[in-house]
């Protein structure tokens, strides 16, 4: 393993450079930072600098929230934020400049308490991380993201509305070794990208639907595994805009073809290496399904499977996100888990179908256009209460063929989401404390408010011409 960097070592790394770019992640995922010199850099790399709060205070289309919001807002001037630079995430942009812009992930604090401030993607799963840090665990994970990739661009896209999208391929073409090749810049330009900048891709190929592509990313501790997924959709969407190709990681993209979806794996390690889900010894009275399962394993399950209706904001953030989430297309709608089931809410991947090492569970309800930061603290921190509280599985697993079974049915809806997690009570208060359950579901209500007020197409299809 490389030696941590240090103020000395990056900056004998940025010996050749006169400039370096810095982003944070907002509470959509999206990466929002500025290019500044070197010499600014330097002065700021190991005390932080100021980067005005208003990313918090408005939408992914930097329109203010209309609740105002307790980290920025007109009463506390939209303050500026106390960001500080991660030393470990450095890596270069190999798309920009020929040496490759020098680039770095940053973090957000109050600049009064120097905490985290509750709605920083990074601090939520870093503070969740380090929870099982101090119990001598490691907290590992793998993401995997759907996508459809357009023949378009900003211009185009505000032309025709989105209303005649053109496919990059079209037609349903699966795992296909010829229709990369339509596109092999741009395909091999996106895994030879990824790799230099440290978002290693394990598998890319096609998905079923036009135009549609998946990747698997390289698994790892949960922190570095949450940055490389974001960083995934930055790579992705420079490399696109090179060849006028638009990316697209909304939930459901198009009526009547599949979602993309943003699976996520997570299992746990101890000090040694070794899974704690897996069980050292066959245990044929628990069933089929968890006969290979550790006791810390189920517990863990029944903490995600209970708190699941609480978290759905996190793992289903927009209005369109419920659009994938429907019954017939692969995507779990209840409250449910399962041994290699992947109509289940929760897959299980163990013995005797994967080796104990491999032990995991895939969480197969979050889409493509979920925040991986925020995925991953809701998944572990609601695993790590169940553990603590040693709960038992409120289920029974997904029987073969079957879709559905007898847990909760999940939100149809945003609103009915957001309402459920700002519950008084709901399970993500407990784990995350009622600072960011305000602040998030503050940010879903406004979503949900801009969607009641839109006059869609298909209203306008519908009625126009027939009332």
């Amino acid at each position: 393993m490389a030696a941590p960097y240090t103020l000395e070592s990056i900056t004998a790394a940025l010996s050749g450079d006169d400039k370096v770019k810095l982003a944070g992640v907002d509470v959509d995922g999206i990466h929002r930072g500025k290019l500044i010199s070197k010499k600014k850099f330097l002065s700021i790399a190991e005390s932080g600098f100021g980067f005005c709060s208003v990313i918090f205070g408005w939408d992914m289309h930097d329109r203010s929230y209309f609740r105002e919001l307790g980290i920025s807002n007109s009463a506390n001037g939209y303050r500026d934020l106390l960001a500080k630079v991660d030393f470990q995430s450095f890596r270069r942009i190999p798309w920009e400049d020929q040496r490759g812009v020098p680039f770095f992930l940053i973090s957000f604090y109050d600049p009064d308490t120097k905490e985290p401030i509750a709605p920083c993607p990074r601090g939520l799963l870093f503070n969740v991380a380090r929870k099982f840090e101090e119990k001598g665990w490691s907290a590992m994970a793998g993401a995997e993201y759907e996508f459809f990739n357009f023949r378009e661009d900003p211009h185009s896209l505000v032309a025709n509305k989105g209303s005649t999208l053109e496919h990059m391929t079209p037609g349903m073409f699966g795992y296909s070794l010829t229709r990369p090749v339509q596109n092999q810049d741009f395909y091999y330009g996106v895994f030879n990208a990824c790799k230099n900048f440290r978002v290693d891709i394990e598998g890319w190929h096609t998905e079923s639907g036009p135009g549609v592509y998946e990747a698997a990313l390289e698994f790892g501790e949960v922190k570095e595994t949450a940055d490389r997924a974001g960083l995934f959709k930055y790579v992705v969407k420079s490399l696109g805009s090179q060849y006028g190709i638009t990316p697209c990681f909304m939930a459901k993209p198009k009526e009547g073809l599949p979602g993309n979806s943003g699976h996520m794996h997570i299992s746990l390690v101890d000090s040694d290496g070794n899974n704690l889900f897996a069980r050292s010894e066959c245990d044929p009275e628990a069933g089929r399904d968890l006969a290979y399962l550790s006791d810390i394993g189920r517990h863990f399950l029944a903490g995600v499977l209970e708190g699941l209706p609480s978290i759905m904001p996190l793992l289903a953030p927009t209005v369109n996100s419920y659009k994938r989430l429907v019954e017939n297309f692969w995507a779990p709608v209840t409250v449910s888990w399962g041994l290699e089931h992947r109509a289940a809410s929760i897959r299980l991947i163990s013995p005797s179908l994967a080796s104990p090492k491999a032990t995991r569970f895939e969480i197969r309800t979050c889409g493509a256009d979920a925040n991986p930061y925020y995925v991953l603290a809701a998944v572990l921190s609601t695993g790590l209460r169940g553990v603590e509280k040693k709960l038992e599985i409120p289920v029974s697993p997904l029987g073969v063929g079957e879709e559905t079974g007898g847990g909760e049915r999940l939100a149809r809806n945003l609103m009915e989401a957001v309402k459920k997690m700002a519950a008084k009570g709901s399970v993500a208060r407990e784990v995350f404390g009622d600072a960011f359950v305000d602040h998030y579901t503050g940010t879903r209500e406004h979503e949900w408010r801009l969607w009641e007020e839109a006059v869609t197409d298909w209203e306008i299809r519908r009625y126009i011409e027939t009332v």
